[in-house]
């Protein structure tokens, strides 16, 4: 353990001498990689110079208890060494929590793509529903959102609708939520009180910039049209909507909520790269006969990960048998309590990897 901390000491006093070199400063996508390699290590690096001064701290405290002392001095300085030696004890632990495998991914912004399941306009009307609750979760963190297409349903549902949400350490917090989400109440139609299910999927991609993804240009087409939504004058007159086909996956991306037809491009943009990293992603942990297979939020979305039984008020989570009595609170977006627990089971499962 302490041979590795060394070793990420090593690799952070590189990156802080290589990012004050003048040729790599001037150089955007190199400092991007080094500053993103950086942030990663600054938590670890700060618990481990934490570590270091608090024993150098018992040391120091335990010298003095070696020489002669009054019987104050000498009880004011065994209750500081108990003191240091809690707080030792309490880094190591958090320094081995530290230590566990990161998802790359972590701190990125995500693609989040909201789209209604089997239910019909209830389906709709839930999907909605989860459109609203992350948009809360998001303003509660403080974190930006921006729709970059939505088609609605009947009735104030959403069909899909696909965001950005952007903000420190979205894709680490948010991407427990990708799956299927069921949900268990009496329609508002519903005329002799039986209980409907319907469902919703959430996918949840970490966002892809150029320096993670590159896409050959004559992989692409680009077609410019006129936008089919709402918008006025400008909607009608202006070509703006953007519709992006790439050739090798047959995968086609649509954005026309923007009126600028360059914006329109840039968040088409973005939605196709997170995708095909994704698809890359999916591949390689397909073909790592070692990947976890019980890793939270692995991304299945045929599994039913969460059921919402509103009659109940109860929010059940089925991969750590969470259950929760709170749903009005949970749809206003208050999900830190699951959230918490989720991130709680993965990091145990990677302990007990790590110690077996």
């Amino acid at each position: 353990m302490w041979e590795k901390l060394e070793q990420i000491n090593k690799r952070f006093e590189e990156l802080v001498a290589q990012m004050s070199n003048q040729e790599i400063a001037t150089d955007h996508v190199q400092m991007t990689k080094l500053a993103q390699e950086k942030s990663s290590l600054d938590g670890i690096i700060s618990l481990y110079q934490d570590y270091k001064a608090t024993v150098k701290s018992l040391e120091d405290t335990k010298s003095m208890l070696n020489e002669k002392l009054d019987a104050e001095m000498a009880a004011m300085a065994k209750e500081e060494a108990h003191q240091l030696e809690e707080k030792r004890d309490r880094l190591q632990e958090e320094l081995k929590l530290a230590l566990l495998p990161k998802d790359p991914n972590d701190e990125k912004n995500i693609i989040m793509e909201i789209r209604a399941g089997a239910g019909g306009d209830e389906a709709a009307i839930f999907a909605a529903e989860l459109f609203r609750m992350y948009s809360r979760y998001a303003q509660n963190r403080r974190w930006n959102v921006d729709v970059i297409s939505s088609s609605e349903s009947i009735g104030g549902g959403i069909k899909e609708i696909i965001l950005e949400i952007s903000g420190k350490g979205v894709f680490s917090r948010l991407k427990y939520e990708r799956g299927v989400h069921r949900v268990q109440r009496v329609p508002v139609t519903e005329s002799s009180g039986r209980i409907h299910t319907s469902t919703a999927t959430i996918a949840v991609l970490p966002e892809a910039e150029e320096v993670d993804l590159e896409i050959d240009p004559s992989d692409l087409r680009v077609d410019i049209f006129h936008s089919g939504g709402a918008g006025g004058q400008n909607v009608n007159k202006v070509a703006t909507a953007v519709r992006l086909t790439h050739f090798p996956t047959g995968m086609v991306v649509i954005c026309q909520d923007e009126r600028s037809q360059l914006r329109n491009r840039q968040k088409a943009m973005a939605v196709l790269r997170s995708r095909l990293l994704d698809m890359e992603t999916t591949k390689q942990q397909q073909e790592m006969s070692s990947m976890r297979r019980s890793q939270v939020g692995s991304g299945e979305r045929s599994e039913k990960i969460r059921t919402y039984n509103f009659p109940q008020d109860r929010l059940s989570d089925h991969r750590i048998g969470l259950t929760l009595h709170s749903l009005p609170r949970i749809m206003q977006g208050e999900l830190d309590e699951m959230i918490d627990a989720l991130a709680s089971d993965e990091q145990s499962k990677l302990l007990q990897e790590q110690l077996s």
